[in-house]
């Protein structure tokens, strides 16, 4: 890894915040670009112009890409359904493309949202059925980086967390901004069910499976599952806010008007060939979260 040129797309979200140290203190020549440039260690880079990746291709001409870049909003991609398939499923093959052309490792991040929900919870193997255009958009990706390269990662993700109160866009901060505004009850639907992933170990685990060559697709999410109200309950707890908030259990339908999008009833994945192959690096979703919300109790403890 050392000796590597490494290219990262989407950099600046969520998952680029730990994407970027882990891989940076490799020693790697890292080149982190993004549309949003709200890092100084930001480049541009649209993956949506196909002339634009090649330019950066050429100039850089990366030995691995981590391809971070999408629209992750289910709501938004409902209703900007262009925008997501040229984001998730186009720039996806226009990364591919120059992968290909220039002999690259690619790694390519796809999402528990590829499945239906009817099982409890999948492994590697089953087949995905994605129920709304964000879900589509990103399994089409998979679809042509798997058969369209031999060199390459695809690592499903489950519920993301990571990127503290400045950056975290999913379920926690969410969570957060209605605590640090006030709120004295919660309201968290109890028919969701997957596994909190958190983006630092994610990020760790991807490091140590590149070097392997064990090319192809994997669930990697954390450990252990439980509903969207078992992380809501932990998280408060974390924060030492049992005794002050109230969580209580809701189903979908309460939502039904805000998140409108399809969404599978279980996202619970296993890390089925991870661990048969014992290169399954991922911490218990517990474990992480009380890792994780330290940097929310300190934002906590200055607003107070």
């Amino acid at each position: 890894m050392k000796n590597s040129r490494i290219l990262i797309t989407g950099c600046g979200g969520m998952l680029g915040s730990s994407v970027y140290p882990v891989f940076s203190q490799t020693g790697a020549q890292v080149l982190a670009t993004d549309i949003d440039l709200n890092e100084p260690w930001l480049e541009h880079l649209d993956i949506r112009d196909i002339n634009a990746c090649e330019k950066v291709f050429d100039q850089f001409h990366p030995s691995i890409v981590l391809h971070l870049a999408a629209l992750t909003d289910l709501e938004y991609c409902e209703n900007n359904q262009d925008a997501s398939w040229k984001t998730n499923a186009l720039g996806t093959e226009n990364i591919a493309l120059m992968v290909k052309k220039y002999d690259c490792t690619m790694c390519h991040i796809s999402t528990a949202g590829v499945y239906d929900g009817q099982q409890d919870a999948y492994t590697d193997f089953d087949p995905p059925n994605p129920l709304s255009h964000y879900a589509k958009s990103k399994y089409h990706g998979e679809i042509f980086v798997q058969h369209f390269l031999e060199k390459y990662y695809i690592f499903r993700a489950g519920w993301m967390m990571g990127g503290g109160p400045k950056k975290d866009k999913k379920f926690i901060n969410k969570i957060y901004k209605q605590i640090a505004a006030g709120a004295t009850e919660l309201f968290i639907v109890e028919d969701k069910l997957g596994n909190p992933t958190y983006t630092r170990n994610f990020a760790e685990s991807i490091l140590q499976v590149l070097p392997t060559k064990y090319y192809g697709l994997y669930n990697q999410v954390c450990t252990g599952s439980g509903s969207r109200y078992d992380v809501a309950v932990e998280f408060v707890r974390l924060l030492g806010l049992s005794d002050k908030i109230r969580v209580t259990k809701v189903d979908s339908d309460y939502f039904k008007k805000e998140y409108f999008a399809p969404r599978p009833y279980s996202e619970k994945l296993i890390n089925f060939k991870l661990n048969a192959r014992g290169i399954n690096h991922m911490r218990d979703w517990q474990d992480c979260l009380a890792e994780y919300s330290q940097l929310f109790v300190e934002d906590y403890n200055a607003k107070i």
